[in-house]
């Protein structure tokens, strides 16, 4: 007689109903986190979001309390919500985005029907593409696989309650009531009944099939040719770029500095030759002029000068002359919220984009100016960088030749002081103190200034400027107090000018560390710097002055390649998270066709190096087994094999004669005692014995059923749906009553 089929226990509609709402919940939670990296002002509502969600999904019974009025306002008032935020703020991707987040607050306050499901997963998948495409951040990837696994399960989870309706619509729970569902909600019940009715070899399956969905999308990445998203869908045109670190046109004392506490990654930089990385690299991006009470600016006239007219294009070509043999690609990662000056070494031969952008170049001064502030991170490569301390200016060199007393564009030639006439006066003084009555060439005049300074002040990071009148950057140069990099540069530039040296400062950053991982450079806002440009008349170039690093002249001196990068060498876990980031930067962001070749390259090598080493070790290991056959027998080797050989059948034999028939036993009890039917009966039967009246008629049957279930043989078992439905009953009507109070 053969056994019958018994039928896995499943989830009441109820329960069901229970797993939708808390699966809900949680793709909303996964949801408005994307706001956590998002540069959009909607802190409030998803802290709001969050804080109703997590209620709601605790205390199903709380959206039944929500007042009617709410749900008659609601809409409406999102809708003048939206129009509101666009007429103020004119931005329409972030008013989208608050209002996806007010959506789904709504949507977690009120009983959900099918379709509102559905529209959770829409909205959450909105919110995460936008951040993904406006980001490019490496936690997108891992944010957007937890939502797809998350979303796939709430879609299965509808898909059962559809089919335990037959496929009818229900109809929707009026405001204020509270559906079946939502009374009992005990979710330690329901993760015991999801553990019990869960087939963990079809979880394992579906486990597989998913991480090979995510595999074959890899490599379909690998093979397909790439476009650029955020290009494709405009998204990066319909939010304002903003800045957070404060490299802007203009820098006031400080502004540096506050740059200095922010440790964050500024911009990751790959080199094809690590012989020509310099020592101390400067990655400037901004040239300040003008110089008025304490702030430094790049002024219109110099704007108008240098600057040329806005382009849109990829490639920007710049006027170094190509050399012969291989260019060395210097490749920027630049994140975002730094500055839309691009930090570069100097002048370059080509620029690249990823993709078409709006930019000024000023090939004079080495910058390349963004027309907008990036929201997301912007990558470009450089080759043919001129990588030294001198930058070659001949413009400059013929308007100062040309200058006279009367050009009323003197101000743009940098030589002047907006001061009062005994500041002046005593910078001069000053400055032939360090000079002397000879003029000096502009090198060894600026070595003098760096040494004054460096003797006369400390280097600090809150500095003190001297109280009193008149410009407070004179007052801390004539004072012995210590100061920050702005200090020393912004004094440098005055005592140049004081002595008839065209000076200005220079704002970007210095060295970095060299990411032992990734094999690049690491910049943090941490390396922001301020330094120093005199004019050398004889060169016709700006020479790099720093008093708190290295000047154009030492710079020659300095070793490049792999001796500068031992002192910069860094392998701790900091750095081998920021090498994650620069391998999604690499291999995902900026995939390229060269990209895409070296990756396949990497593939196919390290395929044939894993099939050469294991055919190694066969042919290893097949020559020890000749070598050892080939070794003289002697009686002792022939019973050393005899015995092995014994023991070998010795244990064939037990465990066909014990071994099989113990383990085929443990096996059905184990099987027994882990059956689901058997252990659904177990908890019914505690519940019942918790909650009900035991003379109850229909308690008592419903326990001898559940008796049977749990203690009976499979063949004598009676369908346990059924029974679990008796018992379900069993348990509301015949509850015990409570013990009335005495006295």
């Amino acid at each position: 007689m053969s056994r019958p089929a018994v039928r896995r226990p499943q989830l009441a509609l109820a329960e069901l109903h229970q797993l939708k709402w808390l699966l809900g919940a949680a793709l909303t939670l996964l949801a408005v986190g994307t706001v956590l990296y998002m540069e959009v002002d909607a802190w409030v509502l998803m802290g709001l979001t969050a804080a109703a969600t997590l209620a709601t999904a605790v205390r199903p019974d709380l959206p039944s309390r929500v007042p009617r009025l709410v749900h008659w306002l609601a809409f409406p008032a999102m809708v003048a919500f939206f129009a509101g935020d666009l007429w103020l703020k004119t931005e329409i991707l972030p008013a989208m985005v608050r209002l996806a987040v007010m959506l789904l607050l709504y949507r977690n306050i009120t009983y959900r029907q099918r379709r509102d499901d559905l529209q959770v997963v829409v909205l959450g998948l909105f919110l995460v593409v936008v951040a993904g495409v406006l980001t490019v951040s490496l936690t997108f990837a891992a944010h957007l696989l937890v939502y797809t696994g998350c979303a796939l399960a709430l879609l299965l989870v509808i898909t059962l309650t559809d089919a335990a309706t037959g496929g009818k619509k229900l109809p929707p729970v009026p405001p204020g009531e509270l559906p079946d569902w939502a009374q009992d909600a005990d979710w330690r019940r329901l993760a015991e009944r999801v553990r019990a009715v869960t087939d963990w070899r079809v979880l394992g399956f579906g486990a597989v099939l998913f991480a090979g969905v995510v595999g074959v999308s890899a490599l379909l990445f690998l093979a397909i040719p790439r476009f650029q998203l955020e290009n494709s869908m405009f998204l990066d045109r319909l939010i304002t770029k903003k800045a957070r670190s404060g490299f802007s046109d203009t820098i006031k004392f400080g502004d540096v500095t506050e740059i200095q506490q922010d440790t964050s990654v500024a911009l990751s930089v790959d080199v094809s030759d690590q012989s020509q990385i310099p020592a101390s690299p400067y990655w400037r991006m901004l040239v300040l002029d003008h110089y008025e009470n304490g702030t430094f600016r790049l002024s219109l006239g110099l704007v108008g000068q240098e600057f040329g007219p806005v382009r849109t294009h990829a490639l920007v070509h710049g006027d170094v002359k190509p050399q012969l043999g291989a260019a060395t690609v210097w490749t920027f990662f630049l994140e975002s919220g730094v500055s839309r000056y691009l930090p570069l070494l100097g002048r370059f031969e080509l620029l690249r984009f990823r993709e078409v952008q709006n930019f000024r170049l000023a090939p004079n001064l080495g910058l390349l100016a963004l027309r907008e502030e990036p929201a997301a991170m912007t990558a470009y490569r450089v080759e043919g960088f001129e990588v030294s301390g001198v930058l070659p200016d001949p413009g400059f060199a013929q308007r100062w030749r040309e200058r006279t007393e009367a050009n009323p564009r003197r101000g743009t030639l940098q030589i002047r002081l907006p001061l009062e006439a005994a500041e002046q006066a005593r910078l001069a003084q000053v400055a032939r103190e360090i000079a002397g009555p000879a003029r000096l060439p502009a090198a060894e005049f600026a070595q003098r200034i760096e040494e004054w300074l460096r003797r006369n002040h400390a280097y600090t990071l809150s500095p003190s400027i001297p109280a009193g009148p008149g410009d407070p950057l004179v007052r801390w140069l004539t004072s012995r107090e210590a100061g920050h990099c702005e200090l020393f540069a912004g004094s440098f530039v005055l005592l140049a000018r004081a002595a008839g040296y065209p000076a200005r400062v220079v704002t970007g950053f210095r060295g970095g560390s060299w990411n032992g991982y990734s094999n690049n450079f690491t910049i943090r806002n941490s390396d922001a710097h301020a330094w120093a440009e005199i004019f050398d008349e004889a060169a016709g170039a700006w020479l790099r002055a720093d008093p708190l690093g290295t000047s154009a002249a030492a710079q020659a001196a300095e070793p490049r390649g792999e001796q500068a990068l031992v002192s910069r060498m860094d392998r701790s876990w900091k750095a081998r998270l920021d090498s994650l980031r620069v391998f999604w930067y690499r291999r995902i962001v900026s995939f390229d066709t060269a990209s895409q070749a070296e990756t396949l390259k990497a593939v196919k090598e390290a395929t044939q190096n894993t099939g050469k080493r294991l055919r190694e070790e066969f042919e290893a290991a097949v020559a020890k087994l000749k070598a050892w056959l080939a070794q003289p027998w002697d009686g002792r080797r022939f019973f050393r094999l005899a015995a092995a050989a014994a023991m070998a059948a010795a244990l064939v034999w037990a465990w066909r004669e014990f071994g099989r028939g113990w383990l085929a036993g443990w096996s059905r009890n184990r099987g027994a005692q882990g059956h689901p039917v058997r252990r659904e009966a177990g908890v019914w039967l505690r519940r019942l014995a918790e909650t009900a009246d035991p003379a109850d008629p229909r308690v008592r049957e419903a326990v001898a059923e559940l008796q049977r279930l749990r203690y009976g043989a499979p063949a004598t078992w009676p369908e346990p749906s059924g029974v679990f439905r008796r018992a379900k009953v069993a348990a509301k009507v015949g509850r015990r009553e409570a013990p009335a109070p005495v006295g």
